[in-house]
């Protein structure tokens, strides 16, 4: 007799079940079912209030911290590549989005405050509890770089092996806790809005939202791979071609952790030296996420649109630049990205809590075509590393002739 292995359900499918379930049964669940949701969902935001500058903390110090460890400047470089590309990706998606959104988003659907009913007042939770937190996102991010920077050059290892514990602590919390009350919290925000008339509306404009994105993001790989190609004489169409396993292997497994093998292969196809693709695909699929990027970009300024704010171009590269270092620095697991980029979606955006709930459950909802776009966008990182390990090798090769 064959037992079968019980398969869990992953973070996509539940915040599908979440969106349709919240969305059809808000239009007969009582006000006071209804009320229970607005009740919890008030209490996880608070805690999320309270936790996102903890995961700064815990995340963005040790990844500072490891990157000036002994790995030399092909790592400096590599992140510094990884951030710039991740970088540029937000800027091209706010240009693209800047001409294209609001044609797509008319005034009239513009949402008047946050996601409350037409008609009546709103439902309100039965009652709160407020969670200060510690230390507020700004003051988290300035303390963790100068933490980060200092234990990279001092030579104790005491106050460095705490903040990489302190970093499990964090990512069991996100991966325990966190992720898996998502779906919960979606449902409630998508209950209110069938509640209160709205659900159909808002989730019609973001099918737009959505293809823009997937254009978007097959237009900013193969931007990656003319460059790639011009810096490594290489033909990039055909470069992007060979990466293209990778890509559907993102899209099935939603993790850029568990495409490595195949991104690696791959990689090696494109004749990249296999001890620079060993370094790149790996460190790549933890510290480069332009396609993360570009989801959340563009859905924020789809959602400031809707809100009737501003979305000018000074907010948003202080923005893009700020979010380039915490994706960096996120979790590797579903969802991590952007709960990584909560607090500076509240702080800088001024996002209120029911825009955030919105926001992650869209970003989800398309997570795999993200990590894709991640995974993919390594190759052709490592494509540009192995000529630039090419040049380093040619310099000390002539250096040694001359001293010879």
């Amino acid at each position: 007799m064959t037992v079968m292995k019980k398969r869990k359900l992953g973070l996509l499918p539940w915040v599908i079940i979440a969106i349709i379930s919240g969305g059809l049964l808000g239009f007969i669940t009582p006000d006071v079912l209804v009320r229970i949701f607005i009740t919890f969902n008030s209490l996880f935001s608070e805690f999320l209030g309270f936790v996102v500058p903890l995961i700064i903390i815990g995340l963005v110090v040790p990844a500072i911290a490891d990157l000036g460890r002994g790995a030399g400047k092909l790592l400096l470089f590599t992140a510094l590549l990884a951030y710039g590309s991740t970088v540029i990706s937000g800027l091209f998606t706010y240009v693209s989005c800047y001409y294209t959104l609001p044609s797509l988003i008319p005034a009239e659907a513009a949402m008047a405050g946050s996601l409350a009913p037409e008609t009546g007042e709103a439902l309100k939770p039965f009652f709160n509890i407020k969670f200060p937190p510690a230390v507020d996102v700004m003051s988290s991010l300035i303390l963790s770089f100068l933490i980060g920077l200092g234990l990279a050059f001092i030579k104790g290892d005491t106050l460095k092996k705490s903040f990489f514990d302190f970093k499990d602590i964090i990512e069991m919390l996100i991966h325990k806790v966190v992720v898996p009350l998502l779906p919960i919290y979606i449902f409630g925000v998508f209950l209110t809005m069938s509640h209160s008339g709205q659900v159909f509306k808002i989730l019609g404009l973001f099918i737009k939202v959505i293809l823009i994105i997937f254009i978007l993001q097959a237009l900013f790989l193969l931007f990656q791979y003319i460059v790639a190609g011009l810096i490594a004489k290489k033909n990039p169409l055909k470069c992007l071609r060979n990466m293209l396993p990778a890509y559907f292997t993102a899209l099935g497994t939603s993790s850029s952790a568990a495409t490595i093998p195949v991104t690696l292969d791959q990689t090696l196809k494109n004749n990249v030296k296999e001890d620079v693709a060993g370094f790149v695909v790996p460190l790549c699929a933890t510290i480069h996420l332009s396609g993360s990027t570009m989801k959340i970009v563009s859905i924020s300024m789809a959602l400031m649109i809707m809100q009737g704010m501003p979305f000018d171009f000074s907010l948003y590269l202080g923005f893009i630049l700020m979010l380039g270092i915490t994706m960096v620095a996120a979790p590797g697991v579903p969802g991590g990205a952007i709960v990584a980029a909560l607090g500076l979606i509240q702080t800088m955006l001024l996002f209120d809590e029911n825009i955030q709930a919105l926001m992650v459950a869209l970003y989800i909802a398309i997570d795999s075509f993200g990590t894709a776009c991640n995974v993919t966008g390594d190759g052709a990182i490592a494509i540009i590393m192995d000529k630039v390990v090419d040049i380093r090798d040619k310099r000390r090769a002539k250096k040694e002739a001359n001293a010879a």
